[in-house]
Protein backbone atom coordinates (compact mmCIF):
# COMPACT_ATOMS: atom_id res chain seq x y z
CA UNK A 1 0.00 0.00 0.00
CA UNK A 2 1.50 3.31 -1.04
CA UNK A 3 -1.63 5.31 -1.67
CA UNK A 4 -2.00 7.96 1.03
CA UNK A 5 -5.76 7.92 0.64
CA UNK A 6 -5.76 4.19 1.45
CA UNK A 7 -3.66 4.74 4.60
CA UNK A 8 -5.95 7.51 5.76
CA UNK A 9 -9.03 5.41 4.93
CA UNK A 10 -7.78 2.52 7.06
CA UNK A 11 -7.03 4.88 9.96
CA UNK A 12 -10.34 6.75 9.59
CA UNK A 13 -11.88 4.77 12.45
CA UNK A 14 -9.12 5.88 14.84
CA UNK A 15 -9.50 8.98 17.03
CA UNK A 16 -8.72 12.22 15.20
CA UNK A 17 -6.71 14.77 17.16
CA UNK A 18 -5.65 18.33 16.44
CA UNK A 19 -2.44 19.62 18.05
CA UNK A 20 -1.24 23.22 18.13
CA UNK A 21 2.20 24.23 16.93
CA UNK A 22 4.87 23.36 19.50
CA UNK A 23 2.99 20.50 21.16
CA UNK A 24 5.17 17.42 21.72
CA UNK A 25 3.50 14.20 20.61
CA UNK A 26 6.36 11.82 21.43
CA UNK A 27 9.23 12.45 23.85
CA UNK A 28 12.68 11.06 23.10
CA UNK A 29 13.58 8.48 25.76
CA UNK A 30 9.95 7.82 26.78
CA UNK A 31 7.32 5.39 25.52
CA UNK A 32 3.88 6.64 24.53
CA UNK A 33 2.54 3.31 23.27
CA UNK A 34 0.65 4.88 20.36
CA UNK A 35 1.07 5.46 16.65
CA UNK A 36 0.26 8.75 14.95
CA UNK A 37 -0.68 9.03 11.29
CA UNK A 38 -0.42 12.54 9.87
CA UNK A 39 -3.44 13.93 8.03
CA UNK A 40 -2.22 17.50 7.64
CA UNK A 41 0.31 20.01 8.93
CA UNK A 42 4.05 19.97 9.57
CA UNK A 43 5.75 17.72 12.12
CA UNK A 44 9.28 18.28 13.42
CA UNK A 45 11.61 15.44 14.40
CA UNK A 46 14.26 16.32 16.98
CA UNK A 47 17.18 14.29 18.29
CA UNK A 48 18.89 15.50 21.46
CA UNK A 49 17.06 18.80 21.00
CA UNK A 50 18.33 19.34 17.44
CA UNK A 51 15.92 19.53 14.52
CA UNK A 52 16.82 16.69 12.14
CA UNK A 53 13.78 16.57 9.86
CA UNK A 54 10.38 18.00 9.07
CA UNK A 55 7.52 15.94 7.68
CA UNK A 56 4.46 17.22 5.83
CA UNK A 57 3.48 14.07 3.90
CA UNK A 58 -0.06 12.95 4.75
CA UNK A 59 -0.02 9.30 5.83
CA UNK A 60 3.37 9.61 7.55
CA UNK A 61 3.56 7.54 10.70
CA UNK A 62 5.26 8.38 14.00
CA UNK A 63 6.07 6.12 16.95
CA UNK A 64 6.49 2.98 14.88
CA UNK A 65 10.08 2.21 15.90
CA UNK A 66 9.20 2.38 19.59
CA UNK A 67 6.17 0.14 19.04
CA UNK A 68 7.99 -2.43 16.91
CA UNK A 69 11.10 -2.63 19.10
CA UNK A 70 9.24 -2.16 22.40
CA UNK A 71 11.65 0.53 23.49
CA UNK A 72 11.58 4.27 24.22
CA UNK A 73 11.24 6.73 21.36
CA UNK A 74 14.54 7.46 19.66
CA UNK A 75 13.53 11.04 18.84
CA UNK A 76 11.08 13.74 19.85
CA UNK A 77 8.13 14.40 17.56
CA UNK A 78 6.63 17.89 17.79
CA UNK A 79 3.95 19.77 15.89
CA UNK A 80 5.68 22.38 13.73
CA UNK A 81 2.33 23.91 12.75
CA UNK A 82 -1.17 23.00 13.74
CA UNK A 83 -1.47 19.34 12.79
CA UNK A 84 -4.25 16.80 12.40
CA UNK A 85 -3.39 13.18 13.19
CA UNK A 86 -5.11 9.84 13.62
CA UNK A 87 -4.15 8.14 16.88
CA UNK A 88 -3.77 4.38 17.07
CA UNK A 89 -4.04 3.51 20.74
CA UNK A 90 -3.37 -0.23 20.47
CA UNK A 91 -0.69 -0.21 17.77
CA UNK A 92 0.47 -3.82 18.02
CA UNK A 93 -3.04 -5.19 17.48
CA UNK A 94 -3.70 -2.56 14.81
CA UNK A 95 -0.64 -3.61 12.80
CA UNK A 96 -1.45 -7.30 13.22
CA UNK A 97 -5.03 -6.83 11.97
CA UNK A 98 -4.13 -4.41 9.18
CA UNK A 99 -1.36 -6.07 7.16
CA UNK A 100 -1.52 -3.39 4.46
CA UNK A 101 -0.62 -0.76 7.07
CA UNK A 102 2.14 -3.02 8.44
CA UNK A 103 3.58 -3.27 4.92
CA UNK A 104 3.27 0.53 4.56
CA UNK A 105 5.25 0.98 7.80
CA UNK A 106 7.82 -1.61 6.69
CA UNK A 107 8.34 0.26 3.42
CA UNK A 108 8.81 3.57 5.23
CA UNK A 109 11.37 1.96 7.54
CA UNK A 110 13.14 0.30 4.62
CA UNK A 111 13.42 3.66 2.82
CA UNK A 112 14.89 5.26 5.95
CA UNK A 113 17.38 2.41 6.41
CA UNK A 114 18.39 2.67 2.77
CA UNK A 115 18.95 6.42 3.10
CA UNK A 116 21.05 6.04 6.27
CA UNK A 117 23.11 3.20 4.80
CA UNK A 118 23.72 5.17 1.60
CA UNK A 119 24.80 8.17 3.66
CA UNK A 120 27.17 6.06 5.76
CA UNK A 121 28.73 4.47 2.68
CA UNK A 122 29.28 7.95 1.26
CA UNK A 123 30.96 9.00 4.52
CA UNK A 124 33.08 5.85 4.46
CA UNK A 125 34.36 6.74 0.98
CA UNK A 126 35.10 10.32 2.00
CA UNK A 127 36.95 9.46 5.20
CA UNK A 128 38.35 5.97 4.62
CA UNK A 129 41.95 7.21 4.96
CA UNK A 130 41.32 8.89 8.31
CA UNK A 131 42.49 7.34 11.58
CA UNK A 132 40.47 9.62 13.89
CA UNK A 133 36.77 9.40 14.77
CA UNK A 134 35.76 10.14 11.16
CA UNK A 135 37.36 6.86 10.15
CA UNK A 136 34.91 4.92 12.37
CA UNK A 137 32.25 4.67 9.68
CA UNK A 138 33.42 1.11 8.89
CA UNK A 139 32.64 0.14 12.47
CA UNK A 140 29.20 1.76 12.32
CA UNK A 141 28.31 -0.06 9.10
CA UNK A 142 29.59 -3.36 10.50
CA UNK A 143 27.56 -2.80 13.67
CA UNK A 144 24.40 -2.24 11.61
CA UNK A 145 25.00 -5.44 9.67
CA UNK A 146 25.70 -7.43 12.84
CA UNK A 147 22.50 -6.16 14.48
CA UNK A 148 20.54 -7.29 11.44
CA UNK A 149 22.07 -10.77 11.36
CA UNK A 150 21.65 -11.32 15.12
CA UNK A 151 17.98 -10.27 15.08
CA UNK A 152 17.28 -12.36 12.00
CA UNK A 153 18.19 -15.63 13.72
Amino acid sequence: MTNVDEVLAVTAGCPRRVFSSGVVLLDEGKRAGVLYFLESGKVEILKLGHLISTVTQPGAVFGEVSVLLEQPHMATVRAGTEIVVRVVENPQAFLETNPAIAVHVARLLARRLNAVTTYLVDLKRQYEDRTDHLGMVDEVLESLLQMQSKRGR
